[in-house]
Order: structure tokens, then sequence, then C-alpha cells
């Protein structure tokens, strides 16, 4: 197991700090220059990127995730939380879509029309 220091601490807040700053100021550049810098097609995708790369700058110095021990259960709950998380977002998406679709204004007044007694 790997000694924890104020000095890992300070790199991670050092590296969120900047992927943060770089963030913001990639979409306030987008908007002032009124959407001419950067295509969203563009900017989207790097904005995930940045976001990615945070998520893995939180977890190795914060959450620490690369110090335990050999069994690496944190590693597993990780993991875990994550596949249940993508289970839940991507089930309420799908979901959702399949509502909007059968939801449909035309076809609900088609189905009401051709209901006896309305």
């Amino acid at each position: 197991m790997k000694k924890i220091t104020i000095k890992s601490y300070v790199i991670g807040f050092t590296f969120s700090l900047i992927l943060t700053l770089s963030a913001y100021f990639l979409v306030s550049m987008h908007i002032n220059s009124d959407f001419g810098i950067l295509s969203q097609q563009i900017l989207i995708p790097l904005i995930i990127g940045i976001a990615i790369l945070q998520l893995i700058v939180q977890l190795i110095f914060f959450l620490h995730l690369t110090h335990e021990s050999k069994p690496r259960w944190n590693f597993v709950f990780f993991i875990s939380t994550i596949g249940v998380i993508l289970i839940v977002v991507v089930g309420s998406v799908w979901i959702m879509n399949h509502l909007n679709y059968n939801m449909n204004p035309q076809q609900v007044d088609q189905y009401v029309q051709s209901q006896d007694g309305f």
C-alpha cells in the first residue's frame, strides 16, 4: 500500500482545477464568439473527454483507487456501481424513448377513435 501524502492531494486538486477551467473557457469562448470558434460536433466530444479525464483524476488522487491492497475490492465495487448506474440510465432513456414514440398525439387520437363508446 502506497503512502498518501499532501503532495498527491495538491497535484490532484491542480489537475482538477485545470480540467474544470479548460472546459469552462472552451464553452465560454464558444458562446462569446457567436458559436464560430468550434462546431458543436467538436465541442461536445471535447467536453466529454475532459469530463472523463476529470473522473480519472478524481478516482486516482482523491478516492485512491490505485492505492489499495491486493484484493482491489474498491475497484470491484466501483465497477459494480458503474454497471448499476448504466443499467438505470440506459433503461430510463429506453423507456422514455418508447413512451415518446407510443404516446404520439396522432397515435393516441387514432386509438381513442377506434375504441367503441368514445
